[in-house]
Formats: C-alpha cells, sequence, structure tokens
C-alpha cells in the first residue's frame, strides 16, 4: 500500500484522521509480517512513501503507535467479546459467543490481530504496556467468569476455571499461526468444532458406564500402525 506525500499544514480534521488511519494499516501489516522489534519508523515512512519526519507529524515515537495497534485493539476486542457474552444467557453459551466473537476478529482483522499480538510480546515495558497487560487480564478473567458460571451451575463439571480457559485460548492464539485465511473453514468455524471438542468430548460415552471419567477408560485407537501390522502377520504365521 503506498500514500501520497501531503503537506502536514494542508491536512483537515477527516483527512488527518483518514491518514493516521492509513498508517496504522501500514504499520500493522509490518509488525504482522516483520515483528515489532524489527520495523522501525523508517520502515513505515517508506512503505508508505512519506518522510520520516512526516510520520512524526502522526506518530511521534513507536510508543505512541504500540499505543494505537495493541492498546486499541485489546480494547476493541474486548468490547466485541463483553458485547456477543451479554447477548446470551447461559454460561456454556456465553463461553461459545466469548471465543466466537474471538475468532471473528482473526477472520475479519487478521493483520490487526497478528500485529497487536506480536507487539504486545515484543513490546516495551512501559506504561502502554502496563495497559495492555491490564485490558488482557481483564479479557482472560471474563473467560474465565463464564467457565466457572458454568461449574457452579452444573452445566460443566468441576474444572479449574483458569486451567479450562488457558487450554481454550491456546486454541485460539494457536490458530494465527496456522490457519489460511483462504482455507475450507473460516476461523470462526474452526473454533465452533474446537468448542464442540472441549465441551462435548472427543469419546463416545460408553455403554452402561456413563459415569465413568475418561482418564480410566483403556485408550484405544483404530488406526494401526506398520510396526503392529508386521506384528500381527508374524503372529498369524506362528499360529499356523
Amino acid at each position: 500500500m503506498q500514500l501520497h506525500r501531503m503537506p502536514a499544514t494542508s491536512i483537515g480534521p477527516a483527512a488527518l484522521e483518514s491518514r493516521e488511519s492509513q498508517l496504522l494499516a501500514i504499520a500493522r501489516q509490518l509488525f504482522a509480517r516483520d515483528g515489532f522489534e524489527r520495523t522501525s519508523l523508517r520502515d513505515i515512512a517508506e512503505a508508505a512513501d512519506i518522510t520520516k519526519a512526516a510520520l512524526y507529524y502522526y506518530f511521534p515515537n513507536k510508543e505512541a503507535l504500540y499505543e494505537r495497534v495493541v492498546v486499541d485493539s485489546m480494547q476493541a476486542l474486548f468490547d466485541d467479546v463483553c458485547g456477543a457474552v451479554a447477548l446470551v444467557d447461559s454460561p456454556t453459551a456465553r463461553i461459545r459467543a466469548f471465543m466466537l466473537a474471538s475468532a471473528h476478529v482473526l477472520d475479519h482483522a487478521r493483520d490487526r490481530w497478528i500485529a497487536g499480538s506480536r507487539a504486545f510480546h515484543e513490546g516495551g515495558r512501559g506504561g502502554q504496556h502496563l495497559a495492555a497487560i491490564a485490558l488482557r487480564d481483564r479479557y482472560e478473567s471474563l473467560l474465565r467468569c463464564c467457565i466457572a458460571e458454568g461449574v457452579e451451575s452444573g452445566e460443566l463439571r468441576a474444572v479449574d476455571p483458569a486451567l479450562a480457559g488457558r487450554f481454550l485460548l491456546s486454541g485460539l492464539n494457536q490458530m494465527s499461526h496456522w490457519h489460511r485465511p483462504d482455507g475450507r473453514l473460516s476461523a470462526a468455524q474452526v473454533m465452533a468444532q474446537f468448542l464442540d471438542m472441549a465441551l462435548q468430548g472427543l469419546c463416545v460415552e460408553a455403554r452402561g458406564n456413563a459415569e465413568a471419567s475418561v482418564s480410566d477408560a483403556p485408550v484405544t485407537s483404530s488406526i494401526t500402525t506398520p510396526r503392529a501390522q508386521k506384528r500381527r502377520r508374524t503372529v498369524g504365521t506362528t499360529s499356523a
């Protein structure tokens, strides 16, 4: 994406906001591709086809960019999941709403998600980073509260809400590394299947022992490895 040069003195409020949005989009693309630490203000200025001095008019330093790329993005994500959770009643439905709203951001604002994530982990330890940590904690706390409500209501078995929350969020966070936006399933569709696996389990309920713990059952698999096939042929030959 290239931007036309425009003297800062000629920019009105509307044009200023538009140009700032363009610069943020370029910064997110570079942060998503190269990382926050490896991307300089000069890189952003060159990609935008403006001078570094002109970039300073909008963002005087990388900390200002960090605030807009990370803090603003995390605030928007938190607002989205809060709105989605507020629309449903049951704890399980709220967990689904939380996770699907998060995956929706990955579908429709991928650069924003990846750039924000990389900048969060690579950025400094100043006041803006502390603000980002506070938002992350509020985001994760909301999911833990939904899980805890599910445990209290009996919808979910007695799991550790913090551990269960990390389990769900790890699937979401890792998705940005392998999910293809042009693939067969959207991120939200993948997350819907992940949630089915997490909330309903992978195992078919054991006949006559519905209360049995999965961990108590023997592990079986219909997949036969080449070594097992060879062992079976050997046993068959010996028996004959």
